[in-house]
């Protein structure tokens, strides 16, 4: 797996093509090239019979260079790195930053793949690639540009750490409507690798996470609060509004209130509901009043509960 840096400083983890796929991509590609040019090629000769060997030569030429390399350069252009091949293979030529490819990008891959390709017989192009880290032949490195594997194994799901007890249910009062989608992906994304994160790094990351779920809130996030039990305490809250709303959608309004009777890690005794009128259930409350962090808690201390 290869980690790219994008523009704004995310990492993001793409599996470069390995050379049999990629070798076979192009197969698929220099099969289906050829095909479309021997037909075309016979249509030309048919309706040029009466040309000189001149203008036959050129038109050759001309064919050649339209079906072999415009054609593979215009549909990796407009399907932004997925040809035919690729396609197949479940492959994909992006920029080194990650991004989609652009005219230029594929301009100089199919230009220098003239070369590394066909008239070579794609001997450069196979050593290229061995040679390389990340499996790049000559078009790539000139380019700036990467296959990667759109098709990955997936792998085990990843578990969001629930917040401390003393925190469940403390921010039942806070309007989650603004938040966007992308940034609780985000925060999901930390939290469920923010142990493999560098202490201080995940507590800079995790500060500017939770400004940013403030800002949308409209509530400041509580000072005694470390911020990523802040996060994961916000998270929980958002799961347990939508149970709440899942449940009370399938039993006609009296349902039972997620999160309710679980036992959290440091926690003395589950959580548990308060009785309401007509049997319908609440949202839990925490009958302990919430308790400030630990003097000495710093980067890494993640979730764990006040002695």
């Amino acid at each position: 797996m290869s980690e790219l840096v994008t523009g704004e400083a995310v990492a993001l983890e793409l599996r470069p093509a390995k050379l049999p796929s990629r070798a076979l991509a192009v197969v698929i590609d220099l099969v289906v090239a050829f095909t479309v040019y021997i037909v075309v090629t016979m249509g030309i000769v048919a309706s040029t019979a009466s040309l000189d060997e001149a203008a036959a030569a050129a038109v050759a030429v001309a064919t050649f260079v339209l079906v072999l390399i415009g054609v593979p350069i215009a549909v990796e252009t407009l399907s932004h790195g997925r040809s035919l091949g690729k396609l197949a293979c479940g492959l994909r030529v992006v920029r080194d930053d990650g991004g989609p490819i652009r005219f230029r990008h594929a301009l100089v891959r199919g230009a220098v793949g003239v070369v590394e390709i066909l008239m070579t017989f794609g001997v450069v192009a196979c050593i290229a690639s061995l040679v390389s880290e990340r499996g790049r032949r000559l078009g790539d490195v000139f380019a700036g540009t990467l296959v990667v594997r759109e098709r990955v194994p997936a792998g085990p799901a990843r578990f969001v750490p629930p917040p401390p007890p003393w925190l469940v249910g403390r921010f039942a009062g806070l309007d989650l409507s603004g938040v966007p989608d992308g940034l609780w992906l985000a925060v999901r994304s930390y939290l469920t690798r923010m142990g493999q994160l560098d202490p201080q790094v995940g507590w800079a990351m995790a500060e500017r996470l939770a400004g940013d779920l403030a800002a949308c809130t409209g509530t400041p996030a509580p000072g005694d609060v470390p911020p990523a039990a802040y996060l994961a305490a916000v998270v929980h809250e958002r799961q347990s509004r939508d149970a709440q709303r899942a449940f009370r959608g399938a039993a006609g309004g009296a349902a039972p209130v997620a999160g309710a009777g679980a036992v959290y890690p440091g926690a003395g005794a589950p959580v548990g509901q308060r009785g309401g009128t007509g049997g319908a259930a609440v949202p839990p409350a925490v009958d302990v009043a919430p308790v400030p962090p630990r003097e000495d808690a710093g980067p890494g201390t993640g979730f764990v509960p006040p002695a």
